[in-house]
């Protein structure tokens, strides 16, 4: 009988964890894109689409930050009706995170420090990836442990793209693109760590989270470094501006 009242405060302190861990994902991503900013690597005279892009992205960010929030606040039931936005909200990533993939490489060639092969296939399987995790998610959130779990390491893989724009990516080259992309792992290890010191276990869900993470990364590199990937990219690049760079990474000057 003495252990009963330990059950609510150790379900208190996951739910400020995730919390706590939300925002540092935020913290890195604004971090990341507010940086390149303030440098005049990106300017807000960007086309449209850049701007369409940038809201949905960031609005999943709010979303999930405001989803923890609701469930430390003990605010259950708007949390559940929130979360449906979520079924238009991860479609919309998926699409759009595809179409700036095409329109970085075709107007600017993409980053200088990933190979364009690698970029072309990786972005868009990386959105794929986030999305099959939060989906998961979604389809087995009857059971918290792994719903809040899941979801944590689909939104940890979105942390690529602010960790690299705060990373030397030139000075990783040939690695950047597997250096941007394992450096958000750091989140997912963090919630083993937090599972083992609370309860002495780690929770499945974080090695599947993982898991599916770095499968994805050999997934892209062996379809990137293919015959097929090679001539994909040849294929999406012919006449246009993205054709003058080289293929490679090269250090920008």
């Amino acid at each position: 009988m003495a252990t009963l009242p330990l059950q609510p405060v150790r379900q208190r302190g996951e739910e400020r964890f995730f919390f706590t861990m939300a925002c540092l994902m935020a913290a890195v991503l604004v971090a990341g894109f507010g940086l390149n900013a303030a440098l005049g690597r990106s300017s807000f005279g960007a086309p449209l689409i850049f701007h369409v892009h940038a809201f949905i992205f960031f609005g999943w960010v709010v979303l999930y930050v405001a989803q923890n929030a609701l469930i430390l606040t003990g605010n259950r039931r708007f949390h559940r009706r929130l979360g449906w936005l979520a079924l238009l909200w991860i479609p919309a990533m998926v699409v759009l995170g595809t179409v700036m993939t095409l329109t970085s490489l075709r107007t600017g060639g993409g980053a200088p420090f990933f190979d364009q092969n690698e970029f072309l296939i990786g972005n868009p399987l990386g959105v794929l990836t986030f999305a099959g995790l939060a989906g998961w998610s979604i389809a087995v959130r009857a059971n918290t442990g792994w719903h809040r779990r899941l979801m944590f390491c689909a939104t940890a893989a979105l942390t690529g793209p602010g960790f690299g724009r705060l990373l030397p990516m030139p000075f990783l080259i040939p690695w950047a693109w597997w250096a941007a992309n394992l450096v958000p792992l750091v989140f997912p290890l963090i919630g083993m760590l937090a599972d083992r010191r609370r309860t002495g276990a780690v929770h499945p869900a974080w090695y599947w989270g993982v898991a599916v993470i770095v499968g994805m990364l050999v997934v892209i590199d062996l379809i990137a470094y293919s015959p097929l990937g090679i001539s994909l990219t040849e294929r999406v690049l012919a006449g246009t501006p993205g054709a003058s760079r080289p293929m490679e990474a090269f250090f920008p000057l």
